[in-house]
């Protein structure tokens, strides 16, 4: 792990806090007649220390389709390094069911500030 990120999230001060911009898709659902999916976008919690890392809150609802959208409210992983000081965090999950199905989904963060120094 990147000790740089990990000194960082340690020592956070309250001006140091960062969010970071979501966007993604659904898998196909696991039910109905009319396979579909569905897409989101949000932006996560602040920073909460975990360990020597830290994890987001997010929460979101997705698009309508056919007259209905899920929602989706859990945590990130980890910070994940990807250079020049920078990182994202992953999540795997699923959404909250909806007429009687759920769709599962994975996704990566944006990187924070992606035009700070």
């Amino acid at each position: 792990m990147n000790s740089e990120i990990c000194d960082k999230c340690k020592e956070c001060k309250e001006s140091e806090q960062h969010v970071h911009e979501i966007l993604g898709s659904t898998l196909l659902g696991n039910c109905c007649k009319e396979p579909h999916n569905h897409r989101f976008t949000t932006v996560s919690s602040e920073a909460i220390k975990t360990g020597t890392s830290h994890i987001h809150n997010v929460k979101f609802k997705t698009d309508s389709y056919e007259g209905h959208y899920h929602e989706f409210e859990g945590k990130t992983g980890p910070a994940i390094p990807v250079g020049d000081g920078r990182h994202i965090h992953f999540i795997k999950d699923i959404t909250k069911s909806t007429n009687s199905h759920t769709h599962e989904f994975r996704v990566a963060t944006l990187i924070e500030n992606p035009i700070g120094d």
